[in-house]
């Protein structure tokens, strides 16, 4: 992750095409891609920096840059007995819009209309099937507690909800490059986002090694990848929300007209009737033909055995390194990502769930248990997850398995490491840090790993740059150091990681949070899926126990398939397969 840059970030804003022609290939909006240099400044004024736009290589840059948007706020409207009242009334929120143009040269608006039924967000996303818009989907370990705001009679009133889970489809704005994210490119998003417009917030995801060449399953995503929902549904405790949210800028020729335009060819293409279940479609329909894995076991044990003589020699200060595998499965049918993902949301009790589609990409999906940080103002939590044991069968199987975990010197080792070096990341920038538990057992539905806490407290908001850009790569996916190992992974892995065991969360006005993007996996119709795993090896480290934990870690996509051949084929190891 880099502290600046010298290239501009690419925004996108969606610019709909001529609407008197009848070309179906225009349905899909123009994609424009417009890059700026946006200052340093987190002011939340008007004024905007002068700027000058020219075209280079068939893209709009812009080669000054503007300070914070204009305006950016949040109009919640009466609650809806339904998504379709909801949705009703959004149209009809944005015809007054249209209306009634905004004087401000740049801003966003968000539009909120509650529900009073409570629908899962994620049904709500897998029923809008026909369309080709960019979707991201984010349900954190447990649910938010939001602010929002609303009119009782006179007053107003400000109530917490608790949040659950976000669905978006198309975006008000996104943000992606091909070179490293920077801090220019955080101040790129921090300017859309407000703490009075809570739910105002860029999803996304960055990728693990920013430096590393990006292979084309990847090439939709860039470095990073980030977007504001256009429309969006929201899951709360008990009930729901339906939002829309127009972005513009004249400075990166956008303007408020154009937003709108795009935000109502959106809308009509939104389904408002939500199913639970799709065509009698079930995760378990695809059958699983064959599984490639990069590397085969030969090329694990030789890679493992070259780590051990690496972190064991006395001239080099490597202490450990996470090693990865990808699998590519081919199925007898198209595997649906959504599906997958509510599959392993019903066993993901306490871990995070996602997914990231870019225009014209694969989507990128998973059920991560590792947080990288959360912040609350300036308050700000990671933690420590390392070693994996499965869960027993009998409680007092799982006792002593968890046991075995604790008093285990290797694991310990390798879990010291991740907790003490996220410790000093955290005594670097934070007023004061506590550790609270130093060590103790993280039980999932189907593995166990040793868990510490640390929480600590931001010196300025500004801060939370350097959170994300000094605790990625952790040690628990990286290794320690962290060059050290990044270099051996570049040197030893035929495959690129991509997303894979990258930041994935959102960024927003007063609360931003953040996961690793471990067990996951890249799932489109060109590729099948691509599943990822990897482990750490430290001193003491076996090849054969860490491939059955690379088996345990995609043990939770493979389930989902119906196997046709009783064990999988690998391949030879070659870059790129």
């Amino acid at each position: 992750m880099a502290a600046a840059a010298a290239n501009c970030c690419i925004i996108r804003f969606l610019h709909n095409n001529n609407k008197n022609n009848n070309n179906n290939n225009n349905n899909k909006g123009l994609l424009y891609s417009i890059k700026f240099r946006c200052s340093s400044s987190s002011s939340s004024s008007a004024a905007a920096a002068a700027a000058s736009v020219a075209m280079k290589n068939g893209e709009l840059v812009m080669e000054g840059g503007n300070g914070s948007a204009g305006t950016t706020e949040t109009r919640t409207f009466p609650m809806a007995a339904t998504p379709a009242l909801a949705a009703d009334c959004l149209h009809s929120v944005v015809l007054d819009l249209k209306s009634s143009p905004s004087h401000f040269q740049s801003g966003i608006i968000r539009i909120q209309v509650p529900i009073r039924q409570h629908i899962e967000s994620l049904d709500w996303l897998r029923s809008q099937n026909d369309t080709v818009l960019p979707r991201c989907y984010f349900s954190g370990r447990e649910p938010s507690n939001i602010p929002l705001k609303h009119c009782s009679g006179e007053n107003e009133i400000t109530e917490r909800r608790k949040l659950v889970s976000v669905a978006g489809l198309g975006s008000a704005v996104s943000f992606r490059h091909l070179r490293p994210f920077s801090l220019q490119d955080w101040h790129s998003i921090k300017r859309f986002l407000s703490k009075n417009s809570p739910l105002i917030r860029a999803y996304g995801a960055i990728r693990f090694d920013g430096t590393s060449t990006i292979s084309p399953e990847w090439k939709g995503f860039g470095s990073f990848y980030f977007m504001i929902p256009q429309v969006e549904f929201d899951e709360f405790e008990g009930s729901s929300m339906m939002a829309a949210t127009i972005a513009w800028d004249n400075h990166l020729l956008h303007t408020y007209e154009q937003a709108i335009g795009v935000l109502e060819d959106t809308l009509l293409q939104i389904s408002s009737v939500v199913r639970k279940k799709l065509n009698g479609k079930t995760s378990t329909d695809a059958v699983l033909v064959n599984q490639i894995h990069v590397p085969n076991r030969v090329s694990w044990d030789s890679a493992i055995r070259n780590a051990l003589e690496l972190i064991t020699r006395k001239d080099t200060p490597l202490l450990k390194v996470v090693l990865a595998r990808s699998s590519r499965v081919l199925t007898t049918a198209e595997i649906d990502p959504l599906e997958w993902l509510r599959s392993l949301k019903a066993e993901g009790d306490k871990a995070y769930q996602f997914c990231f589609q870019p225009p014209d990409s694969a989507a990128f999906i998973g059920n991560t248990p590792e947080r990288l940080f959360h912040r609350d103002e300036l308050s700000v939590s990671s933690e420590a997850l390392a070693a994996t044991r499965r869960r027993g069968a009998t409680e007092a199987l799982d006792l002593k398995i968890g046991y075995d975990l604790l008093t285990s010197k290797k694991d310990h080792l390798e879990f010291t490491v991740v907790r003490e070096n996220i410790r000093r990341k955290f005594e670097e920038i934070c007023s004061r840090t506590i550790v609270e538990p130093s060590k103790s057992l993280r039980k999932l539905p189907r593995v166990q790993h040793l868990y510490a806490k640390l929480t600590g407290t931001l010196k300025q908001e500004d801060d939370e740059f350097r959170v994300l850009s000094s605790l990625h790569p952790t040690p628990a996916v990286c290794g320690l150091p962290a060059e050290d190992a990044r270099q051996l992974i570049a040197d030893t892995e035929m495959f690129d990681r991509g997303m894979y065991a990258g930041p994935v969360g959102y960024f927003g006005g007063s609360e931003s949070e953040f996961a690793v993007g471990i067990r996951s996996a890249l799932v489109g119709k060109d590729i099948g899926a691509l599943l990822y795993a990897g482990t750490g090896i430290v001193e003491g480290s076996d090849s054969s126990m860490e491939w059955r934990e690379l088996e345990l870690k995609t043990s939770q996509y493979t389930k989902l398939m119906k196997h046709l051949t009783p064990a999988p084929v690998s391949a030879v190891n070659k870059k790129g397969l």
